[in-house]
């Protein structure tokens, strides 16, 4: 007969770490040349929600490869979007991303620490994500576009999408913190998409200003000028060559558009309304 010593069993307490679980959030219209690599940043994550206008392109057939809970809704707002989507998250942690971001992979590291270390995730209630934001391709230094962070990660039972046709965002009742791991932004693929894209974005903004800004001739004639010399030359837009000064010039332009339609919508019969 052999002894079997217990000593050669040594049991050591082996402290295991429970990470948080991460709901993501989208919403999509005919995004098939962003959300593959919008998703794919993501697929880490425990939970993708993505909320679809009825896209007429691959968007739902690309997304169908990397989530099952894909919702199709009629468009009603950015703002009612987002908040729709927010509803139908299962987990109490969420990041918010745009179809045109992708998580950058200092990012991806920097969530997958905090939600392994719960008692520094909790310390706050948001976080406030820096975005790398590009222009046809570039990344931009300039134009006070360094300098953009983004409230995306949050906990659901503190946050609400704010009310505005146009730049919506979250916020959160509760402390806030910055995170410097930036989310990348391709904001811009196209001169083309960047018409497009002031056209409707200054549509918006124009109808939500047109009752609290009454527009004027010298707010169309000098608040271009003005925007342009802001982000061209007070924030450094120069440093980015042609690409600082087509950002600043196509800021000053959506300035301009929106004061011509607030002048076009308050100068409009109540028949024409």
């Amino acid at each position: 007969m052999y002894k079997l010593s217990l000593n050669i069993f040594k049991f050591k307490k082996i402290k295991v770490r429970m990470r948080e679980k991460l709901s993501v959030i989208i919403i999509t219209k005919n995004e098939e040349k962003n959300i593959k690599e919008c998703l794919e940043s993501v697929k880490w994550a425990d939970e993708i929600i993505l909320v679809d206008a009825f896209s007429e392109d691959k968007t739902i057939e690309i997304a169908k490869n990397y989530t099952n809970k894909i919702f199709q809704r009629e468009w009603t707002g950015f703002a009612e979007q987002k908040q729709f989507s927010l509803k139908l998250a299962s987990y109490e942690w969420i990041l918010s991303l745009d179809a045109d971001e992708r998580v950058s992979h200092s990012l991806k590291q920097k969530l997958l620490y905090l939600l392994e270390h719960k008692e520094e995730l909790e310390a706050f209630d948001g976080y406030s994500i820096k975005r790398d934001n590009f222009f046809l391709g570039k990344k931009i230094k300039g134009c006070g576009w360094n300098k953009d962070f983004q409230l995306r990660l949050f906990k659901k039972s503190k946050a609400k999408v704010t009310e505005r046709l146009v730049h919506e965002g979250f916020e959160v009742s509760g402390r806030t913190v910055k995170i410097n791991e930036p989310i990348i932004h391709m904001s811009y693929r196209s001169i083309d998409e960047v018409i497009k894209k002031i056209n409707y974005y200054s549509s918006l903004e124009a109808l939500e200003k047109s009752t609290k800004n009454k527009a004027s001739i010298l707010k169309v004639i000098f608040y271009p000028p003005v925007y342009f010399i802001q982000h061209f030359i007070l924030r450094y837009g120069f440093i980015d060559g042609v690409h600082g000064f087509l950002v600043s010039f196509f800021h000053a332009l959506t300035k301009m558009l929106v004061q011509i339609k607030i002048w076009e919508l308050q100068h409009k019969t109540y028949e024409e309304r």
